[in-house]
């Protein structure tokens, strides 16, 4: 049954509604950045690029490095935007833009969410790399799917229960790995561990400026949480949003970040520039093993 125009939106051209992208304007390996500025950052190590698109925040650059194939698109920041990128992409590649109708073959997407974030342990200092294991939500995203198991997980559970003396959470948490093949790539020069995903920057990630905080422990409590092992090595907006997403979806996702602060230290980077361009260079360097 075809998807009526209310609920997929298309732009005159054919081109999905936000991205403004058309299936041959993108690729099945997606880097997502935050920033718009950084998009061609990244798109500066193409070999070639075969178009670029731009629609509000989201801007679009594909091409080649060597034999892969990719694109880099600006989400912007935040869960919210992360809803928005990768559902349109997965409407570009699995939904016939013509028909409305779902295609019979799925294609399988390869997301990577390259960002900056804050590192919560000692151990991870400012212009360290963090790929993420897993991501916890907080930013309650993924309560509006049916993804039961994610808010039932076990790192879900003891997380909820872990601040229950702190006066407990506003929302309910939910977990989603990232891709175990994905996060092989990102063993040599990359700490490893859990990522917690926010739906804002002050007060949701324990700042306070003139607004008071309802947690005034809660990076404490974050930091001082384990589950067989497991503990947060980070925060930041739009982990765990991605890898719901796409275990929903039928994709695969990673999320590296350069550590740009270090809360439990109080550091920020004397370069966060530098330390973001390096984390492209050494993201795509890995990423040409995806290559045909």
């Amino acid at each position: 049954m075809p998807f009526p125009p209310s609920e997929l939106i298309l732009n005159a051209d054919g081109s999905v509604y936000h991205l403004h992208l058309r299936p041959e304007q993108v690729a099945p390996v997606i880097i997502t950045v935050g920033d718009p500025g950084r998009v061609a950052k990244v798109s500066q190590y193409f070999d070639a690029v075969e178009c670029r698109v731009q629609k509000r925040e989201f801007i679009t650059h594909t091409g080649r490095i060597g034999r892969l194939r990719l694109s880099v698109i600006s989400s912007g920041i935040g869960p919210d935007n992360i809803d928005i990128v990768v559902n349109e992409v997965d409407a570009v590649f699995n939904i016939d833009l013509g028909t409305r109708e779902v295609k019979d073959e799925h294609t399988a997407l390869t997301f990577i969410r390259l960002g900056t974030a804050g590192g919560l342990q000692p151990e991870v200092p400012a212009d360290s790399f963090l790929a993420s294991t897993g991501g916890l939500g907080l930013d309650g995203l993924l309560l509006f799917y049916q993804a039961h198991a994610m808010w039932q997980h076990p790192l879900a559970q003891a997380l909820r229960q872990h601040f229950e003396d702190a006066g407990g959470l506003l929302t309910l948490p939910y977990f989603a790995p990232a891709d175990a093949e994905l996060l092989t790539y990102f063993a040599q020069g990359f700490h490893q561990g859990l990522t917690v995903t926010h739906g804002g920057f002050y007060g949701p990630q324990g700042r306070q400026l003139r607004a008071l905080r309802r947690l005034p422990k809660y990076l404490d409590y974050l930091q001082r949480f384990e589950h067989n092992s497991h503990r947060v090595f980070n925060l930041e907006m739009e982990t765990a949003a991605l890898f719901g997403l796409c275990q929903l979806l039928g994709h695969r996702a990673a999320s590296v970040s350069a550590i740009i602060a270090n809360r439990a230290l109080g550091q920020f980077s004397n370069n966060p520039e530098a330390a973001v361009q390096r984390l492209i260079e050494a993201t795509l360097e890995r990423l040409s093993a995806l290559a045909p």
